[in-house]
């Protein structure tokens, strides 16, 4: 009696051990789905820097002179004193429109003149409707531009990336226009006028302090080799070469001049 089962016993009894397997699998596998959607969640990977449309605002070096407040300062001052060299300019440009035979306080001798510059045609390559416009007026709005973008950096807001690449690539073009002029003044019309060379100094070392934060604080472009340009500090001495070169050219042409 005890080796014969009653059937219906015993396929109750495996059906209901199936229906409880079955429940336990279904709440095992929903706990694995909510656990790694939860780990998931959690461990889940920024998009990368260079996808995003705004820029990080984070230096991507440490230090004091990678910062923003070091390098959008230096930029701010900088294009402050180019602001105030562009209002000069127009002034002593009126003025001169006023009364052609006025001699300017920068006017020392025959190749330290801001006049003599002030008279060429490259100091009003401008024209539109019979009018030409002095490139100092020029220089007051591009100037004041550039103050506007360094108050931003220095206020650490966000901005999209084409702006920071509209941005430097802004800057570059005032330089190269600045040294277009300087190479007019010094080669062609043989006079340097002393503003305008505050001026594109001013503008040389503005466009340093915006490619050292674009670089370390816009992280643009996110380069490995430029981080380490700017970590090693070999941009100080490429900055350095720089001016030197640039004062070199005026003691090689006008300095028995000027100092004569």
């Amino acid at each position: 009696m005890d080796d014969i089962k009653n059937p219906a016993l015993s396929d109750g009894g495996t059906n209901a051990a199936d229906a409880v397997t079955a429940v336990v699998a279904d709440a095992a596998a929903s706990d694995t789905k909510e656990s790694d959607a939860a780990a998931l969640h959690r461990g889940a990977v920024p998009a990368p820097a260079s996808r995003s449309p705004l820029t990080p605002f984070t230096p991507a070096l440490a230090g004091l002179r990678h910062s923003a407040t070091w390098n959008y300062a230096v930029m701010l001052i900088f294009s402050l004193i180019a602001l105030l060299v562009s209002l000069i300019l127009s002034a002593e440009t009126l003025q001169l429109a006023h009364n052609p035979k006025k001699l300017l306080d920068c006017d020392v001798n025959s190749v330290l003149s801001c006049s003599t510059v002030a008279e060429s045609w490259q100091s009003e390559i401008v024209k539109f409707n019979g009018l030409s416009y002095p490139n100092a007026f020029f220089g007051i709005a591009a100037e004041s531009v550039f103050v506007t973008i360094a108050v931003i950096g220095l206020a650490r807001i966000r901005i999209p990336r084409w702006f920071a690449a509209a941005t430097w690539f802004g800057g570059l073009f005032a330089l190269l226009y600045a040294y277009w002029l300087f190479t007019q003044s010094v080669f062609v019309i043989r006079a340097l006028c002393p503003w305008c060379l505050v001026l594109m100094f001013s503008t040389t070392i503005q466009f340093m302090a915006l490619s050292h934060a674009t670089a370390s604080v816009q992280h643009l472009p996110d380069r490995a080799g430029l981080k380490t340009y700017y970590r090693l500090n070999y941009d100080l001495m490429v900055d350095a070469v720089w001016i030197l070169f640039l004062i070199s050219i005026i003691m090689v042409k006008d300095g028995a001049a000027i100092f004569g």
